[in-house]
């Protein structure tokens, strides 16, 4: 199951980097209407703050800027906010791609290391009704949660006119 995880999660950065390739930087904060509010900045900050979650959940470190997280951790469905369209507010794209990409590796590493049998362990956490396990949670955040967001990402590329990314990899 781990290598499955990882290869999927591996997918899902790839993924992401040619969401954004070709989105200029100015566009990065742009929202095309109601319902496609997750612009990129905001859904590559907020996939890096869940990845650091993760890392967290499997006994690693936390480590996310103070000052990131505000702007982009979330509680989940029913959090009022709304990611801000202040191009100023968030950091540059390369800047939210090197985060992501290091907590990601930061949690492919400690899945490697992770020894098989936590896996069937009990995991307290928000979805612990439906996905009781740390397979269950780990499942969760590295594929369930960014294909989510990458779901949304890939709506609202659609909707300001660029083309399928999912057909360049």
């Amino acid at each position: 199951m781990k290598e499955n995880l990882i290869r999927s999660y591996k997918f899902n950065l790839q993924y992401v980097k040619e969401l954004v390739c070709d989105v200029d930087e100015n566009m990065m904060t742009k929202s095309p209407s109601k319902g496609l509010e997750n612009h990129p900045a905001f859904t590559i900050g907020h996939l890096a703050s869940a990845a650091a979650l993760t890392s967290k959940y499997i006994g690693g470190p936390y480590e996310f800027d103070a000052t990131w997280e505000k702007i982009f951790k979330r509680n989940g469905p029913g959090d009022p906010r709304y990611p801000e369209p202040n191009t100023a507010l968030y950091p540059k794209k390369d800047e939210l791609l090197g985060e992501l990409t290091k907590q990601h590796k930061l949690v492919e590493d400690l899945i490697i290391n992770l020894d098989e049998a936590r896996l069937h362990e009990a995991a307290k956490w928000r979805f612990d009704t439906y996905m009781s396990s740390l397979g269950d949670l780990l499942l969760f955040m590295c594929v369930t949660h960014e294909s989510m967001h990458l779901g949304q990402l890939a709506g609202w590329r659609r909707a300001m006119g660029f083309p399928s990314a999912l057909a360049k990899l």
